[in-house]
């Protein structure tokens, strides 16, 4: 495989690292049932090379075909003149989805071909979905599937537990094609609940589109499968719910005013991301959005790290350090402010979840980032969250542990390294399709030196990132105690009277 990059890591030392973190490779959601996070690059099965002519498409990946009637997804950003976005594409009726067929190849044993017998196959809502990205040529996809009722047709899509909602994550701005593919994996061996992903190719209306992440929605989903909520709307009670923080949802309904936005703490909006608007009451509304504020009001209070009133006896600590950790380690600052979840779950804790890598590990548009800082003490929550030395010094320990295991410099070049062998024939054909994106005046970064000129380079850059990444941290993980010192803190502690 010609994109096989040199690591440098041992493999006893990778061997004994996975047997050492074997017991923390298993995440509990919903009702506390265990399971081993499946990741396909080491899981897969083995298939034999394809012998056809070359001009067939014959892929170990699984295989993704959309069929809209030739009819353009909207969704697209619409630019004027001077490159600014003044809209977004609409289907030829004015609506922002359309309509279209889904079909998902996936033998188990042999090859993936067009023609093959589906796995799975649905009607389907579909739409290009995203922010920048949005203007990307290599388009992002948001799935809902429909039965002929246009019901929602819950499938187990890729091994990946049965639901309606589905992403397909289109990596362009990404040229290793596997940052969100490998931290969710990453974040999944250690937090309560990751998303599920899965590589695919994909072809749209007979077109080749190349390598795809079948992601899973942050939603609730049956028993053990998502995040284990459920809402009533006729007695308005919910045993969970799921908030974004972005900039807001196109249905009004579901966007709520918090403590934070209120005393200005954020200018970004929180919106309902689960119950879904069809279940949403102006009771369920009020409730949620009421629920929230006591959580924000208690840790914006000068009572925020009291045993009996303050933020932790509403969070599971952990999930919130863990967060913390993971974007820190990537540099993915979107985190705290952009695409970001919090969810209450059945045993009345908030917790965190992971959702898009796609600019980490100085993947940004706009700039460099700089190894040599912190930057999620300043996110919303983490404001106040990292003025608790308790809190600090959980980040320093936890810091310290996972370096053990999963966050050790090896294993995740190894891990690289081993994404980029299973990905193998696919990425040449990838780059067959979007390989143009590699020329200067394709360049999406800034400044210019930043692009990767192939795909060789996008894997060393990512990895001479992790290397500068994780020196910096081992030698300065214990000044995120300065967030917490007295000296620092001393307005926010002092007494209301």
């Amino acid at each position: 495989m010609k994109y096989r990059i040199l690591g440098g890591s041992a493999c006893i030392v990778v061997f004994l690292l996975c047997i050492l973190a074997s017991g923390i490779g298993k995440v509990v959601i919903g009702k506390g049932t265990e399971w081993n996070r499946y990741e396909q690059h080491v899981e897969a099965e083995a298939k034999e090379p394809c012998t056809h002519d070359e001009n067939i498409l014959c892929t170990h990946l699984p295989l993704v075909e959309i069929d809209t009637d030739g009819l353009v997804i909207p969704g697209r950003s619409i630019k004027d003149e001077t490159g600014t976005t003044i809209g977004r594409e609409k289907s030829a009726d004015g609506q922002d989805e359309i309509s279209g067929t889904i079909s998902v190849i996936d033998n188990e044993t042999e090859n993936n071909h067009i023609g093959d017998t589906p796995a799975v196959e649905s009607r389907m809502k579909i739409h290009v979905r995203g922010n920048s990205s949005r203007s990307f040529d290599k388009s992002n996809f948001a799935i809902r599937l429909i039965d002929e009722n246009e019901k929602n047709n819950p499938q187990s899509i890729m091994g990946m537990d049965a639901h309606h909602e589905w992403v397909l994550h289109g990596p362009y701005l990404d040229k290793t094609l596997m940052r969100n593919y490998m931290w969710y994996n990453i974040a999944g061996k250690f937090m309560d609940y990751a998303p599920n992903v899965r590589f695919c190719e994909v072809i749209v209306n007979g077109e080749y589109q190349g390598v795809y992440v079948m992601m899973e929605r942050i939603t609730a989903g049956g028993e053990n499968s998502r995040l284990n909520f459920s809402v009533d709307k006729k007695d308005n009670t919910f045993t969970g719910y799921l908030l974004r923080l972005d900039r807001g949802s196109d249905n009004e309904r579901k966007n709520i005013d918090t403590f934070t936005q209120y005393s200005l703490r954020t200018n970004l909006q929180i919106n309902i991301e689960y119950p879904g608007a069809k279940n949403l009451t102006p009771e369920l509304i009020n409730a949620i959005a009421q629920d929230f504020s006591d959580f924000e009001k208690a840790l914006y209070s000068y009572d925020y790290d009291d045993r009996k009133y303050g933020y932790k006896n509403q969070i599971d600590v952990d999930s919130f350090v863990d967060y913390f950790l993971i974007n820190e380690l990537t540099c993915n600052y979107d985190a705290g402010q952009f695409s970001t979840y919090i969810y209450k779950g059945i045993d009345g804790k908030f917790r965190m979840c992971i959702w898009d890598f796609n600019s980490a590990c100085d993947g940004y548009q706009e700039e460099t980032m700089p190894t040599e800082n912190f930057r999620m003490q300043n996110a919303v929550w983490y404001f106040m969250l990292t003025k608790d030395e308790d809190f600090t010094d959980r980040i320093v320990s936890r810091y310290r542990e996972l370096r053990k295991t999963w966050f050790d410099e090896e294993y995740l070049c190894d891990y690289i390294d081993r994404v980029v062998d299973y990905l193998g024939p696919a990425i040449d054909r990838n780059y067959e399709k979007w390989g143009y994106s590699f020329e200067e005046e394709y360049d999406l970064l800034s400044p210019a030196e930043r692009n990767p000129r192939s795909y060789e380079e996008a894997i060393s850059q990512m990895k001479e990132f992790l290397h500068k990444r994780i020196q910096w941290l081992d030698e300065n993980i214990e000044t995120i105690r300065q967030y917490s010192a007295e000296s620092r803190i001393k307005k926010f502690n002092e007494n209301a009277n």
